[in-house]
């Protein structure tokens, strides 16, 4: 099972305490994955459509506990070719879906509905857990989130921009920093932020998805400090390989000239010491000196015979310009 159907199989299963947050959940799921239809004698109906069946056994237990509905509710199954098995849910009654669709605000004033199923306004999303509610059930319906061991990824897919704006808005009100863009025919709300989908899902209340999501980022963060401690110190390590080897081709330049014999006793220490621990750090290189120096002060006499072996390449230069 996907990290995606983890989260919606928790979330199936928690069904609002208040019915102002039953309201809220449903009029997400009727904005989602809903239909109205009008007959020729201008009767409504709703129609629900999912592929889970968890989630169709939600909406069926939300519309009739919220509306007291005991009859004119029903459940259809079909199965197409190649595709999953789909589950509708349908309130056929017109005085039933009527009522359900101006508690969640879907009827314009003059009692029609616009095409996209947007909210006519935000009055069923004022409360920050009417505003949960709303998330959870728009996720439920046309949500996914992609495994956090892979990448983070969340997104609603909503079929109108104003749907999507919405949506963005009631997430934004949480500090979440939503944005959307346009895919297709389509308008996704997104959040790639790992810290912010663990606090959506905090939001929707998939607790046990959370833990589980927390617990993978948590061993992707050691991983990345780890390897990053390790790409630091082998990057100081390479410096200083590429330090000592220099020095030593400088101090084999030196010792290769008169000017070696005439070095003071501490420049001449420093460099015996080098040439035979060609792998020493500056520390310990300032632990070996008679007496002990440290690392700024044997540095200091490295960086002098580094200069007089520059002095005299270029005199070795110098002196192969004149004879040519």
């Amino acid at each position: 099972m996907s990290f995606s159907s983890i989260v919606k199989e928790e979330l199936a299963r928690e069904i609002p305490p208040s019915r102002h947050c039953r309201i809220a959940e449903i009029a997400a799921v009727i904005s989602m994955c809903g239909s109205v239809r009008f007959d020729v004698d201008d009767h409504v109906s709703i129609e629900i459509h999912t592929e889970n069946v968890t989630a169709a056994r939600k909406y069926f237990t939300l519309l009739k506990k919220t509306f007291n509905i005991s009859n004119g509710i029903s459940v259809r199954h079909t199965t197409s070719l190649k595709k999953n098995r789909l589950h509708t849910i349908i309130v056929s009654e017109d005085e039933t879906a009527r009522k359900i669709l101006k508690a969640c605000r879907m009827l314009r004033p003059f009692g029609d509905i616009g095409e996209d199923y947007a909210l006519t306004d935000s009055l069923i999303t004022q409360r920050d857990c009417c505003k949960r509610a709303f998330i959870r059930g728009a996720f439920l319906a046309a949500g996914s989130v992609s495994d956090p061991v892979r990448t983070y990824h969340y997104e609603i897919v909503c079929a109108a921009r104003e749907k999507a704006e919405q949506l963005k808005g009631m997430m934004n009100s949480f500090d979440i920093g939503a944005r959307v863009i346009s895919r297709r025919r389509s308008f996704v709300v997104y959040v790639k932020d790992g810290s912010k989908i663990v606090d959506l899902l905090n939001i929707m209340g998939a607790h046990s998805a959370l833990l589980e999501m927390e617990n993978v980022r948590i061993v992707k963060e050691m991983r990345n400090q780890v390897n990053r401690e390790v790409n630091c110190e082998t990057a100081n390590l390479n410096k200083t390989i590429a330090a000592s080897l220099r020095q030593v081709e400088d101090i084999q330049i030196l010792k290769a000239s008169s000017i070696y014999s005439e070095l003071p006793d501490a420049l001449r220490q420093a460099a015996e010491a080098r040439l035979a621990h060609p792998e020493a750090s500056l520390s310990e290189l300032g632990d070996m000196m008679d007496p002990k120096v440290g690392r700024s002060g044997i540095n200091h006499r490295l960086k002098k015979l580094s200069s007089l072996a520059a002095g005299l390449r270029e005199g070795h230069s110098e002196a192969d310009s004149a004879e040519i």
